[in-house]
């Protein structure tokens, strides 16, 4: 993995009312973010050639891109499974909990989805990926805060081609994870297939501070499929964030289609049973 050079953001301080009940939480003392354009200019490229030549489809990994402070504030605000601010998928493709609307999301949280959904940011991940015109999604379709309990999982997979709402492509994700002091043994490696299904080529452990940057097309295959081992009172912890662009080249255009489920060699019958019955269905 790569690591982000000191100044890529900038913190400032911010001005704030006193709290309420006299004290100052972590979250109240923590500063804005701005985001260095000329920094972010140089680390893509910096990384723009590895970006575009990795296998088995364009991504790179970044550690400690952002200050942790700021991580820590959004793990303040991040809520428990048990919350009913989650929408729930429990099938054999995919046990996990995606957010709902980012109404229902921490200030923090808001705060930094603004900033990966801005123009500087957006500048850097078409100069890192060569995808011009990117668009964010401010409904968050699919995206926003995600969570793993122990023993979920999420085959797999390509992700849905076209955000029917906004009428646009997708073409790039963002996943920054939010794990801290994740062990090897707890699973949850982000896994890279290539396109014929024989083999993941990348397997990347979803550490704290991590941020993977991916192009997204019918065969960019990937998911975590083995069943989380971490402890009950732990879990999967990431922020998501999606990009568009209007129409794509030519030679990246396919079908449209929602999410195409892919089974691994030698996969668990009851995983294969439900990507037969989506293909059929399609």
């Amino acid at each position: 993995p790569s690591v982000a050079p000191p100044g890529m953001f900038d913190p400032r301080p911010r001005s704030q009312d006193p709290p309420e009940n006299g004290r100052a939480s972590m979250t109240d003392t923590i500063p804005n973010i701005r985001l260095d354009s000329e920094a972010l200019s140089k680390l893509a490229e910096q990384h723009h050639t590895a970006y575009v030549e990795a296998s088995p489809f364009p991504h790179i990994v970044l550690d400690d891109v952002f200050p942790a402070e700021w991580l820590h504030a959004l793990l303040e605000e991040f809520p428990r499974p048990d919350a009913e601010d989650w929408k729930r998928y429990d099938r054999a493709t995919e046990k996990k909990l995606e957010s709902q609307s980012e109404d229902r999301l921490g200030p923090r949280t808001r705060n930094m989805i603004a900033q990966l959904n801005s123009s500087a940011f957006l500048l850097f991940l078409e100069q890192l990926s060569g995808i011009e015109g990117l668009i964010p999604d401010p409904h968050l379709d699919g995206g926003g805060l995600h969570q793993i309990e122990s023993g979920g999982r999420l085959a797999v997979h390509a992700d849905f081609s076209r955000n029917w709402k906004l009428k646009v492509e997708r073409r790039l994700n963002v996943l920054v994870y939010l794990n801290e002091d994740w062990e090897e043994s707890y699973g949850g490696y982000l896994e890279l297939w290539d396109r014929s299904m024989t083999r993941a080529e990348e397997r990347i452990l979803p550490l704290f501070n991590r941020c993977v940057i991916f192009n997204t097309d019918s065969t960019a295959y990937h998911g975590h499929p083995d069943p989380l081992t971490c402890p009950e009172d732990r879990t999967r912890k990431s922020l998501a964030l999606y990009y568009y662009t209007v129409g794509r080249p030519k030679e990246k255009r396919s079908f449209s289609h929602s999410t195409l489920w892919r089974a691994r060699p030698g996969e668990s019958a009851d995983v294969t049973e439900v990507i037969q019955a989506d293909a059929r269905a399609a």
